[in-house]
């Protein structure tokens, strides 16, 4: 059983959601995320998208890791970082640029907000 099977059997509701128009580049990506802890600062859970491009900014800190899909993230000076499924990242606060699905990406994330 893969993770995603046990997060959805276990009744965690997902919330859908899409990118703001204004930020939208490319595409219709749509955005499932299942959140499974909200405590002390920290939110973690997994989240999913179809494929498109948008506009990113990150005030906090966010660690993850690809289960499946490719994904490119390219900050505002134009350094691409392409990610598979196995690859981890840590996006910190301050990070602006483009995210850009190219293949459905499911991602684990732990993010720590600031303060």
């Amino acid at each position: 059983m893969t993770l995603l099977e046990k997060v959805t059997q276990s009744g965690v509701e997902p919330e859908i959601s899409r990118p703001d128009p204004a930020k939208c580049l490319a595409g219709d990506p749509v955005h499932t995320t299942w959140n499974l802890e909200d405590r002390d600062g920290l939110y973690c859970g997994l989240w999913q998208s179809t494929p498109g491009k948008w506009s990113v900014s990150y005030d906090e800190w966010e660690y993850f890791r690809l289960i499946e899909g490719t994904s490119v993230l390219t900050d505002d000076a134009g350094t691409v970082t392409t990610l598979r499924a196995g690859d981890s990242w840590i996006i910190r606060p301050g990070f602006s640029g483009t995210w850009e699905v190219l293949e459905t990406t499911l991602k684990d994330y732990v993010i720590k907000l600031p303060g």
